[in-house]
């Protein structure tokens, strides 16, 4: 990257500027290497990286790409990874241009088309870098859309700029917004509402805000169970501090016996961002919830919008996700009739 802005420099390109206030998380370190340490072990530095950072990590290439073709990495903390090339734009295709998987999965280490053959320009910033704006192309790349102060989401995403902080440290300089909608701007898709869009049998991934506000906790703030600074999957794990009664009877049954958590169930990993593993277990744990333990009920419908037909989550989970993913042998008829015992005080 440093050859490339130095070229960039040489020819007169117009290289986007830190941003006046914009002073990257690096100097965050100093006062805050608590949070700093587990910021960087979150996923959200990770969601895009240069090829001179990601290129130590060990990541397979898609068919006849070396490092040296590469310019960032988009992911790689969980669950997949994507490549862009020097011009900005998504591999979706072998070097020689021909038919290629270019997703790499890191759960299985399997490969998945991602808009096979297409040019297609990395138009994410919004959700992926810090201090984006839609204007310009980073460091003149054509396929890169819009110029933004740090890669990936860093502190000042959402403590917003920095400079007036490192200054003046104090409270009154740093922005903190612990609202759910403070996580739920790139935590969405398609806006905020309570139908949280499906495709497949899955809730579509980075849905969270979606699954929250139909579920039964749409209340609840994301902080009330995760630390932002950590890793999602660090989350507390409190849910007997809202529901001391369950936890008391879930403790005494079998499922609780045998260590099975709250979230196994009523968190099942019913999202799918990358992989399904099965036909009701995808790779992102929902945020739904409840579950509706019917045999006949359906925890998806479609809706038709300006002529064009979609699946939507309802505002709970059903018993093929809840229970099938480890019951895979049995169907949704004895899960039903099972679930009735549950949670008896």
């Amino acid at each position: 990257m440093k050859q490339i802005l130095l070229i960039l420099l040489v020819l007169g390109l117009a290289v986007p500027a830190m941003a006046t206030d914009y002073v990257g998380s690096d100097k965050c370190f100093t006062c805050h290497a608590e949070q700093y340490n587990q910021w960087q072990a979150s996923g959200h530095p990770w969601k895009i990286r240069s090829s001179e950072k990601a290129r130590f990590s060990k990541l397979p290439l898609p068919p006849g790409y070396s490092w040296d073709d590469i310019s960032y990495v988009i992911g790689g903390a969980t669950k997949k990874v994507r490549y862009i090339d020097k011009q900005g734009y998504i591999i979706t295709s072998a070097k020689d241009g021909s038919e290629a998987k270019t997703q790499y999965n890191l759960e299985d280490g399997s490969w998945s088309f991602y808009h096979k053959g297409e040019k297609k320009p990395y138009k994410c910033g919004p959700c992926h870098m810090t201090n984006y704006s839609p204007e310009g192309h980073q460091y003149g790349m054509k396929g890169m859309i819009g110029t933004w102060a740090e890669d990936g989401i860093g502190c000042e995403e959402c403590h917003g700029p920095g400079g007036d902080h490192l200054k003046r440290p104090s409270k009154a300089t740093i922005k903190v917004d612990l609202s759910a909608e403070s996580c739920g701007k790139c935590h969405q898709r398609g806006g905020m509402g309570p139908e949280p869009p499906a495709k497949g049998g899955f809730v579509r991934h980075h849905e969270q805000i979606n699954e929250l506000k139909a579920g039964v906790h749409k209340n609840l703030a994301c902080i009330d169970c995760h630390n932002p600074h950590e890793r999602a999957i660090l989350a507390k794990d409190n849910c007997a501090k809202c529901h001391p009664g369950i936890a008391k009877s879930h403790a005494k049954e079998r499922h609780g016996r045998q260590g099975t958590r709250c979230i196994d169930c009523h968190m099942p990993k019913a999202s799918k961002s990358a992989i399904s593993v099965t036909s009701y277990t995808g790779d992102v744990r929902t945020h739904l919830f409840k579950i509706d333990p019917a045999a006949d009920a359906e925890m998806f419908k479609e809706i038709e919008e300006k002529g064009k037909k979609s699946s939507v989550a309802k505002g709970f989970v059903t018993v093929e996700y809840a229970c099938l993913s480890c019951h895979a042998s049995r169907d949704k008829a004895w899960a039903a009739e099972k679930a009735k015992k549950f949670h008896r005080k």
